[in-house]
């Protein structure tokens, strides 16, 4: 949709593009342990999807964002159903990871 990402939604990015080859990895290969490695990185991704939502409904101040070059952090390109935006995709699909990968551990 070449949508220029503002620092938040990078940060997320670093975030959820290492677990696709992660978990797609441990899929193949058959790992059962892979929550140790995924989980930390992912809950850093919800945290900041947290975050930016934070700031784009100015829950948080614009000033406390680290966007101080660019495209500001609270610009909503998509507003679907006046609440979601891309953080909040974001938020939702590191939601399921978190909870799939919690839920991997305690079925052993």
């Amino acid at each position: 949709m070449e949508f220029i990402p503002c620092s938040l939604c990078w940060y997320q990015r670093i975030a959820m593009y290492p677990l696709v080859i992660i978990l797609a990895t441990a899929m193949w290969k058959n790992i059962k342990d892979i929550a140790t490695i995924a989980l930390p990185l992912s809950i850093i991704g919800q945290a900041l999807a947290t975050y930016h939502l934070g700031v784009q409904y100015e829950i948080i101040p614009e000033a406390a964002s680290p966007c101080v070059q660019g495209i500001p952090c609270s610009s909503m390109y998509i507003n679907w159903l006046g609440f979601i935006t891309i953080p909040t995709l974001s938020f939702i699909a590191f939601s399921f990871i978190n909870f799939f990968l919690w839920k991997s551990r305690h079925e052993k």
